[in-house]
């Protein structure tokens, strides 16, 4: 890693991530152990053998890399237990929107019970500090309004995957104030609990069902038009990086002031990255370099929200985080990562764009 802009707060850290195996959690885990932290990860089999996670061959490099169901409360502590960490950030989850019509009661155990379940493995583990969970901007009850949300208005959702991540945020909330108060930090408990919400984050080795940039991979692949099903539904695209980023900066602000810190976060993307989904879509295929767009749309399809965007002014103004890089660049990042990922090493091309990134 070429610059360090976290100050070393991770170096030498024990740091557990569940979902590492995923998306998002692998380019996290990447990060953290270029950051020097010993990496523990928690996680289902990947979903593919072409993600990130694999390809990357972060399990390797990380101290630890446990496959474990975080709706096992036993396991989850006993993981806790014998690994200790320090540091904890909660991204297993069932993460799609419309899979949640198809197993609810899974998304539900999974999005509810298993935030549960690592907040409880933390509070019975004594080496833990911080706790950063990982939710989702669609866990606010959506509106459709023009103007993004902001950190203190009312949780909901329409589908069982937006409103199991807001029952998720409830129960957290309910554990900061019940058994990780700030106001009894040091004196009942020594851990500081956050959550954080972002947007629809796009970047290389997403190989997920129903995402727009993977449906648009697989499509190009087989030199078949790419089909959008909501054309029009406008979203707050950004780079995986960015929210990391941000996640990463809230875990350094909070040991650098324990207290003052304990509250949900939104980082959303550049104004010019609230675009819709036929936007995005085209920006992806030519930075590809190949194919076409075909409107699939379909009224009857299980209700998606149409609009939602994140007010990101807190996490600007507190934290001193804001995003770094546009839709263009953003696309361009992601659409790289799948043109190379045949025939590069796929963990150097990952640290070349953080360090890109963080530059």
């Amino acid at each position: 890693m070429n610059v360090d802009i976290f100050n070393g707060a991770f170096n030498g850290k024990r740091v557990l991530v569940t979902g590492h195996t995923g998306f998002k959690g692998s380019w996290l885990s990447i990060w953290l152990h270029e950051l020097g932290a010993e990496v523990v990860g928690v996680g289902l089999e990947p979903y593919s053998e072409k993600d990130n996670f694999v390809l990357s061959g972060i399990g390797n490099r990380i101290k630890a890399d446990i496959r474990a169901d975080i709706r096992d409360l036993k396991a989850m502590k006993d993981i806790f237990a014998e690994y200790r960490p320090e540091i904890v950030f909660h991204l297993a989850a069932q993460p799609l929107v419309r899979l949640s019509y198809e197993i609810p009661v899974e998304t539900y155990q999974t999005n509810v019970m298993g935030s549960i379940n690592i907040m409880e493995a933390a509070r019975t583990t004594d080496s833990v500090r911080i706790v950063v969970m990982i939710t989702t901007d669609k866990c606010y009850e959506n509106k459709e309004q023009i103007w993004g949300y902001r950190e203190n208005e009312p949780f909901g959702g329409y589908d069982p995957y937006s409103s199991s991540k807001g029952a998720a945020e409830i129960a957290i909330q309910s554990w900061r104030r019940s058994f990780f108060n700030p106001k009894d930090y040091g004196i009942k408990h020594h851990i500081a609990i956050a959550s954080a919400r972002a947007g629809n984050v796009i970047g290389g080795g997403d190989w997920s069902k129903d995402r727009i940039v993977p449906d648009c991979i697989r499509s190009l692949e087989a030199n078949r038009a790419v089909e959008i099903r909501s054309p029009k539904a406008i979203r707050p695209w950004q780079h995986v990086l960015e929210p990391l980023s941000g996640y990463l900066l809230l875990a350094t602000r909070i040991q650098e002031e324990p207290t003052e810190y304990c509250e949900g976060w939104n980082f959303g993307p550049k104004s010019d990255s609230i675009c819709s989904v036929w936007e995005v879509a085209s920006k992806i295929v030519s930075h590809y370099g190949t194919g076409k767009l075909k409107d699939v749309s379909n009224d009857q399809a299980p209700h998606e929200a149409n609009l939602l965007m994140l007010d990101i002014s807190k996490a600007k103004f507190k934290l001193g985080w804001e995003p770094r890089i546009g839709i263009e660049e953003c696309c361009k990042l992601t659409a790289e990562w799948y043109k190379k990922y045949t025939k590069e090493n796929i963990h150097n091309l990952c640290i070349e764009q953080i360090n890109n990134f963080i530059r």
